[in-house]
């Protein structure tokens, strides 16, 4: 398939057998082979009326002009001649973004005279692996739960109204459950966080503390929460970035439909795309934060250090090289090549064997090859209305069952250079070997997928304790020189809750990212509940928490790649309110 108005991946997957896509990392993401069904994402103007009654297919609509459909692979090209279609892009795997920190972030003061802010009236929506609801330090005094509402994404049952997939527990039937022993409990409330990320990020977000006397209390206390476990009962364990949006949908209608302002925590990132904010999900979520009274906080990811991606000049009449090992064992393995639609140069592919494939034509849509026991798929994409850089898609598929691993060459050879800035990204680290990397990497434009929204908190981590980056922390700028992230905070051994009432450390930007999201609704608190100032919200939260941002002596000039304009430091957004 090679449509104008459908994303690349999803050009190339349709242009390939169910036999090939099943062997890819993210060509078959969205499939449901049972039903020969896609889950996709599209941008449309109008009503979707006309094309679910013709075409008979599931639609959830979301805000702005964006839905979620369901749809019979063979219908798709047809989809695609709807006059309301604007564009349509196929869901992409999301992974994780896997108290010193409150008194770095100078959170401390605000949480005493005159101030004395704890997120009273706010609401926290946490996206993520779900929670330990029984956890002490999300209970009131008198033991009842501060969960709002949980929507478990991956419990078929009753969603809530609007939407299709998974069971929606209200703060009543959490509390009914709590009633009960374990595992009794689970019979009226069966949602759990096995992962334990969820509640780890829920905790230093919002927790009070309970189950440690108050030691390891979150930002934002007296928040209350809302809780969205992203997934699905059958199939892939990734959760998909359709499913985040349907939850970032569910969490901004249910705040305007009780009348609070929302800060939403979302630590689930990849890397597939432009890295500059422009696929659908970043628009989504560009569109969304203008509804309500809302602000998005997402964590950079942590890419940092990962060897996943390269760049760099193309110059007339000098060839550029790009090596990157591949680590045996290897399933499969995807790359992306970015670049300026206007700049044009020929692409060889060299296998450890020494074999070369190329100079492969710039024909635009699917090529294929074969090297020894690896098959190549090449796709070739345009500029489309919400990019106008240009995508070469380049997939490695085992013909037997790996990939050849060794190291693999890209030459570049400039025909016409314009600018000439090119960017290489394979995927993220939860899905391939540390091994398979790219051997003169960058550290630079690491920001996983959506912390590149445009209207995101972008928030990177740091190491609080030594007052040094965390070298794992995605760092900027955006392909086209946006400046993110835009604060970063405490992101090393943080101590917080972990499923069965305890406590546990990690690191992560995943850990830094709710410093800000407790730290937002707090303002939000100051600023909407107080009366103090109503429009406490959106880019106006944004710009507060940059203004305050304190500078780390390792760097002299902000704001830049690695700190933005600083790390967090709430109490000197107050001081600047002030004067």
């Amino acid at each position: 398939m090679n449509s104008g108005i459908v994303d690349n991946q999803l050009n190339l997957a349709l242009d390939v057998p169910e036999s090939v896509r099943e062997r890819t990392l993210d060509l078959d993401v969205g499939f449901q082979p049972e039903t020969n069904t896609w889950e996709l994402i599209v941008k449309y103007s109008g009503s979707l009326d006309r094309i679910r009654q013709e075409l008979n297919i599931g639609v959830v609509e979301l805000s702005g002009g964006y839905a979620i459909i369901t749809i019979p692979e063979n219908l798709i090209d047809i989809l695609t001649g709807y006059e309301e279609i604007i564009f349509i892009e196929k869901p992409k795997r999301l992974f994780y973004e896997v108290n010193e920190g409150r008194l770095a972030s100078c959170i401390n003061p605000v949480q005493q005279a005159p101030y004395s802010l704890f997120g009273e009236g706010v609401l926290i929506a946490v996206i993520d692996s779900g929670i330990d609801y029984s956890h002490p330090d999300f209970r009131n005094d008198d033991g009842t739960t501060r969960i709002a509402a949980l929507w478990d994404q991956t419990i078929p049952g009753s969603p809530p109204q609007g939407f299709r997939i998974g069971t929606l527990y209200t703060r009543e039937q959490i509390n009914e459950a709590l009633q009960l022993p374990m595992p009794q409990r689970l019979d009226v409330v069966p949602s759990t966080d096995l992962s334990g990320h969820g509640t780890h990020v829920a905790g230093i977000a919002a927790g009070n503390g309970r189950a440690s006397s108050g030691l390891y209390r979150g930002v934002a206390s007296s928040s209350e929460l809302l809780i969205v476990k992203l997934g699905e009962s059958v199939g892939s364990s990734f959760p998909r970035t359709t499913q985040l949006m349907e939850a970032l949908e569910f969490a901004v209608q249910y705040a305007i439909s009780v009348g609070k302002p929302l800060a939403v925590n979302i630590s689930f990132g990849n890397n597939y795309g432009s890295h500059s904010g422009r696929s659908i999900l970043e628009s989504f979520i560009d569109d969304i934060s203008n509804m309500g009274r809302t602000g998005i906080v997402i964590g950079t990811g942590n890419e940092g250090a990962e060897g996943n991606h390269a760049q760099g000049i193309l110059q007339m009449g000098s060839v550029e090289i790009v090596d990157f090992t591949i680590s045996n064992f290897e399933f499969s393995l995807n790359l992306q090549i970015w670049k300026n639609y206007y700049d044009h140069f020929d692409i060889t592919i060299v296998a450890p064997n020494g074999v070369r494939v190329g100079p492969i034509p710039s024909i635009l849509g699917t090529q294929q090859f074969q090297v020894a026991q690896t098959e190549i798929l090449l796709y070739y994409g345009k500029p489309t209305p919400y990019n106008a850089q240009q995508e070469i898609y380049i997939e490695f598929i085992p013909t037997n069952r790996y990939i050849n691993s060794g190291v693999w060459r890209i030459e570049l050879v400039p025909r016409q250079i314009v600018v000439g800035n090119y960017d290489m990204w394979l995927p993220t680290g939860g899905v391939k070997s540390p091994a398979t990397r790219f051997l003169l990497s960058s550290e630079y434009t690491t920001l996983t997928i959506p912390s590149t929204a445009f209207r995101a908190i972008s928030v990177g981590a740091y190491n609080a304790f030594t007052g040094s980056y965390a070298p794992f922390s995605g760092r900027g700028f955006t392909r086209d020189q946006g400046i993110k992230p835009d604060i970063v905070a405490p992101g090393v051994n943080i101590n917080s809750c972990a499923p069965g009432g305890g406590y546990s450390r990690r690191s992560g930007t995943s850990m830094a990212a709710p410093f800000v999201t407790g730290s937002a609704a707090l303002l939000m608190e100051w600023g909407i509940i107080q009366g103090n100032d109503p429009y406490m919200y959106g880019e106006k939260l944004k710009a507060y928490l940059i203004d305050g941002a304190r500078p780390l002596r390792i760097e002299t000039v902000y704001p830049n790649r690695t700190l933005g304009y600083g790390a967090l430091c709430l109490e000197n957004t107050f001081r600047n309110m002030s004067l």
